[in-house]
C-alpha cells in the first residue's frame, strides 16, 4: 500500500470495529425526546478531513490535524449536534478499491475507517450525508481510477449506515432513516440508508444524499464505465430524494415547527458549473424546483446547507428569479429559503460553521465561523 503501511491498516480498522461495537451497545436516545424549547447549536463541517500531501513515504498532514477540529468543537457545550455535508477526502485523492480484485493501485483500502474512527471522537451526535469525492467520482483519473462509484457507495453504506437509524459520535441517538422509514409504495427506497431525518426543539432536520458532478450526470470512466448502471442510479436516488424531501416538509408542517435545516453535499448554484467546461447542473433542477414549490408552502425559515465547493458564503438563492443563481433552475421567488456553503478543510482559516437556532426568534437561524486554525488545515501547527 502506498498511502499507509499494513500495520496501520489493521491498527485503523481494529479501531473502527471498537467503535462498531460500542455503537451495538450504546445506550441511545431519540432525537426528539430532548427539551423541547430554547436555543441550541449545530456544528457543521464538511470537506473534510481530507488527508495526503504528496511526500515519500506519505505524510498524512491533514489526518495529524483533525484533532483540531474535534477538539474545538467538543469544547462548545451548547453543540446538540454536528452534521458533515460530505466529501471525507478531496477530489484529488484516491478512493477504497472496495470490492475489486486486484485491488487499484495508489487505492486507500484503510481510509474510510480512519474517518469513521475520526467521526466517533466528536461528543455530539454525528450525522453525516456522503459526498462525490468517496463514492460517485471515484473512476476519474485525478482519483487515480481508484473505485467503482456502485462499490464505493456501498462501501460507505457498510461502515458509516451500518446501524441504520443511528448516529455517529460519541453520545449516539436514534433517527429516521429511509431505510426504514420508506413510502410503501415504493420498496426500493429502503436501500438509501444514508438520508435521515429529525426534529430538535421544534425544528426539523433532513439529510439526502445528493452528491456534486451534476448528481452523478457524469459518465463513468473505463475501465468503470457502465452508462446504464449510472443513469439508473441517479434516476433511482433522485426520486427517493424527492420523496424524502417531501417527507421532510410534511413532518415540518404536521408538527408545526418553526424552520427546517436541509443538509446535502452538492453545490447546486456552483457558478462554475454552468461556465464553459464545467460539470453542468442540470439534473438538479427537478429538486431545486421540488425544493422551491415546498419551500414557498411552508412559508418558515428553510435552510439549505452545503459543500462541495469549498469556500464559505451564504445567500439566498432563489429569492430573485432574475439573478444569476436564480435563473439556473427557473423557480418562482423564494426568500425564506437561505443558502450556506461550509468552508472546506484546504481553505484559510480553517473553521467550522457554529449554527445557532432558536426557534421562538422570527429568523430561526443565525450562525458565525470559528476558526481552529488561522491556516488551511494542510499548514496548521
Amino acid at each position: 500500500m502506498n498511502t499507509m503501511t499494513k500495520s496501520a491498516s489493521r491498527l485503523l480498522l481494529g479501531g473502527a470495529l471498537l467503535s462498531l461495537a460500542a455503537l451495538l451497545t450504546a445506550p441511545l436516545a431519540r432525537a426528539d425526546s430532548d427539551d423541547a424549547y430554547g436555543a441550541f447549536t449545530v456544528a457543521v463541517i464538511g470537506d473534510w478531513p481530507y488527508a495526503n500531501t504528496a511526500t515519500t513515504p506519505p505524510k498524512r498532514v491533514l489526518f495529524d490535524n483533525a484533532h483540531l477540529l474535534y477538539n474545538s468543537v467538543n469544547a462548545d457545550r451548547s453543540v446538540t449536534h454536528v452534521m458533515h455535508v460530505g466529501d471525507i477526502h478531496s477530489g484529488s485523492e484516491p478512493c477504497t478499491g472496495a470490492g475489486l480484485s486486484p485491488v487499484p493501485a495508489g487505492s486507500q483500502p484503510g481510509y474510510n475507517q480512519a474517518v469513521f474512527g475520526f467521526f466517533q471522537n466528536f461528543n455530539a451526535p454525528l450525522i453525516y450525508t456522503p459526498g462525490d469525492n468517496e463514492w460517485t467520482d471515484c473512476h476519474k483519473k485525478k482519483q487515480l481510477f481508484s473505485g467503482a462509484p456502485l462499490n464505493e457507495l456501498a462501501a460507505v453504506r457498510s461502515l458509516f449506515f451500518s446501524n441504520p437509524g443511528v448516529t455517529l459520535g460519541v453520545r449516539k441517538i436514534r433517527v429516521s432513516t429511509q431505510a426504514h422509514d420508506y413510502d410503501r409504495n415504493h420498496p426500493q427506497d429502503a436501500q438509501f440508508v444514508e438520508n435521515v431525518m429529525w426534529q430538535h426543539r421544534n425544528v426539523m432536520f433532513v439529510t439526502i444524499n445528493m452528491p456534486g458532478s451534476n448528481n452523478d450526470g457524469l459518465v463513468w470512466t473505463a475501465p468503470f464505465t457502465d452508462e446504464p448502471a449510472r443513469v439508473a442510479e441517479a434516476a433511482k436516488r433522485t426520486l427517493a430524494d424527492l420523496r424524502w424531501l417531501n417527507k421532510a416538509f410534511d413532518r415540518a408542517e404536521e408538527q408545526g415547527a418553526k424552520g427546517l435545516v436541509i443538509g446535502l453535499q452538492a453545490d447546486m448554484f456552483d457558478p462554475a458549473a454552468v461556465a464553459a467546461g464545467g460539470d453542468g447542473l442540470g439534473n438538479y433542477t427537478i429538486f431545486v424546483q421540488e425544493l422551491a414549490e415546498r419551500a414557498l408552502r411552508f412559508g418558515r425559515p428553510v435552510l439549505l446547507i452545503n459543500g462541495d465547493s469549498h469556500l464559505f458564503g451564504s445567500d439566498k438563492p432563489l429569492a430573485d428569479p432574475s439573478s444569476p443563481t436564480g435563473r439556473i433552475h427557473n423557480t418562482l421567488a423564494v426568500p425564506n429559503l437561505t443558502r450556506i456553503t461550509v468552508q472546506g478543510s484546504t481553505n484559510g482559516p480553517a473553521e467550522w460553521l457554529r449554527l445557532s437556532i432558536n426557534p421562538d426568534s422570527a429568523t430561526v437561524f443565525s450562525f458565525k465561523n470559528i476558526p481552529y486554525c488561522s491556516a488551511p488545515l494542510t499548514a496548521c501547527p
